[in-house]
């Protein structure tokens, strides 16, 4: 579960999700290099997971193949845990992610996580143009999870085996915006991990639910929860309002039902939306969901976030535009790390 040269922040690993974002007038060649490079530096900052999301028909996130930028974030780092956080599996066919993992695993033993999300991870068309089908809603992940976790047994007998994938073990946590997961996650004794990054509201209640409801399983003897939490850190408070105008454009567009390229800062966000949408968005975008600001800022928030949610770990997302500042804003995280 923990990377043996992982740091710790007040005793709690910390991890990166990264989106290889796609920056306006860039593309996703140079996403990926960014990706490496971040996954690399965050290897010798010592955190303890480096995680792509898969999302589509979304021209400002390049990690739709997320298995293929795993494997080459892998390959590209020697001792940090890579995975998925996570792959959407109602988009796929159990076997084959089964397949990509166990690959995946045996090219780099011990350091493959899979999390595994029940979203689409995109819209409803582009749905479709994935699964051939709207039939798979989301209400039969666990019958596909079931499937999913039978392939990595040794079953001589059975039908369908997947090779590689049979008999390896590969750590399944299962991910959540709601209480969904979380009811699935303590059922089965997995690990969850909670994307409070974009869904505070609900975080507590499905911490709750986990905690209560969890029975020990051969995979976990005890809950282990993992928070998402986005994290835009600079020198100074000023400097890291200024980077956090990129996030904030992302989830003004989102809201708007738009999909943009990653867009650079801006000096006067207030330009660009009503008041209303500036509401909605920076109540989606405040603490705990979000911490902005210098060293002695992202500390003290950070601290109180874990004092208040208990988390076993944190991982981190940074949503700004310049690669060095994105490089800065972990740096200093990871300076806070014993």
């Amino acid at each position: 579960m923990i990377n043996d040269r992982a740091k710790k922040f007040n005793g709690i690993p910390l991890s990166i999700l990264d989106l290889a974002m796609i920056n306006e007038g860039s593309d996703a060649g140079q996403s990926f290099k960014n990706s490496v490079d971040l996954a690399q530096h965050a290897e010798k900052w010592g955190f303890n997971r480096f995680w792509l999301a898969e999302h589509h028909n979304m021209p400002g996130v390049a990690s739709s193949a997320t298995s293929v930028i795993i494997g080459h974030v892998a390959g590209a780092t020697e001792t940090i845990r890579v995975g998925a956080g996570g792959v959407m599996l109602p988009n796929h066919a159990p076997l084959v992610i089964a397949e990509q993992f166990g690959t995946l695993d045996a090219l780099y033993p011990g350091r493959i996580d899979l999390g595994l999300g029940r979203a689409p991870g995109s819209d409803q068309a582009t749905a479709y143009a994935l699964r051939r089908t709207l039939h798979s809603s989301g209400d039969d992940f666990p019958e596909q999870l079931d499937e999913l976790r039978s392939y990595f047994k040794y079953d001589p007998t059975a039908r369908v085996r997947a090779f590689p994938g049979e008999g390896q073990d590969i750590p399944i946590w299962l991910l959540g915006s709601s209480d969904f997961s979380a009811r699935l996650a303590a059922e089965l004794g997995l690990p969850f991990s909670f994307a409070s990054h974009f869904a505070p509201t609900y975080m507590m209640h499905a911490l709750n639910l986990y905690h209560r409801n969890f029975k020990p399983s051969k995979d976990l003897e005890k809950p282990y929860t993992m928070l998402g939490i986005n994290i835009i850190a600079a020198d100074t408070d000023e400097k890291a309002q200024w980077l956090a105008t990129s996030h904030q454009q992302l989830f003004l567009n989102i809201r708007r039902g738009m999909t943009t390229q990653f867009k650079p800062p801006i000096d006067d966000v207030d330009a660009v939306w009503s008041n209303f949408e500036k509401t909605a968005v920076t109540e989606l975008l405040d603490w705990p969901s979000t911490i902005v600001g210098s060293p002695e800022t992202v500390k003290r928030k950070l601290e109180a976030f874990m004092d208040m949610t208990k988390a076993d770990e944190c991982i981190i997302s940074s949503g700004i535009f310049n690669h060095e500042d994105r490089l800065r804003s972990y740096e200093i995280v990871a300076d806070m790390m014993e």
